[in-house]
């Protein structure tokens, strides 16, 4: 756990000090929709939604951005990274797997709760944006690996998530999120 703060440390405390402020732009965000004639559930429900999505993604995106010391590589090959791992350090298979697991978790949860999305558009987003970030990984040269496997892991991340916040979709989609009222 020491390596994981001696390298992710600045991470997590500028991501914890930006909680308050995440929580100003929430309600100054469903503030502005009441006055453009949303009712307040909706506007506060989207707002979280869409704040909750892009803070609880940012962070893990800044940490797979970081530039690491691996040489440039690209491993298109399912699961052949994984199988390194399992063979490897279990605390390094921990963070990887539940660090990859977690990179759009917040915007998998959050994505069906502010639009009408089933899992398959939310796996579509979560593998979209995963092979964007491992193709800028692999043309930013950051010393990291560029694998499926991520985009993989990544997108299950999503799904999983999605599925944990399920039984809050019908809440949001009787509530009319998106709608303002007549």
């Amino acid at each position: 756990m020491a390596k994981v703060w001696a390298r992710w440390g600045g991470v997590l405390v500028a991501s914890a000090a930006a909680v308050p402020l995440c929580l100003l732009v929430a309600v100054g965000l469903a503030a502005y929709r009441r006055r453009r004639g949303w009712p307040r559930g909706p506007a506060l429900r989207a707002s979280a939604a869409e704040v909750v999505g892009i803070a609880g993604t940012l962070p893990w995106l800044w940490m797979i951005m970081t530039p690491g010391t691996a040489a440039r590589s690209v491993n298109l090959v399912p699961l052949r990274d994984l199988a390194v791992q399992v063979a490897g350090d279990p605390t390094e298979l921990v963070v990887q797997i539940v660090g990859n697991l977690l990179v759009f978790a917040a915007l998998g949860a959050c994505l069906p709760l502010r639009y009408p999305l089933g899992l398959p558009a939310v796996a579509a987003v979560a593998a979209t944006g995963s092979v964007l970030v491992e193709t800028l990984q692999y043309v930013l040269d950051l010393g990291r690996v560029s694998s499926v496997d991520d985009v993989l892991v990544n997108t299950l991340g999503a799904v999983l998530a999605a599925l944990c916040s399920r039984p809050w979709w019908l809440v949001s989609s009787r509530s009319a999120i998106g709608q303002p009222s007549r």
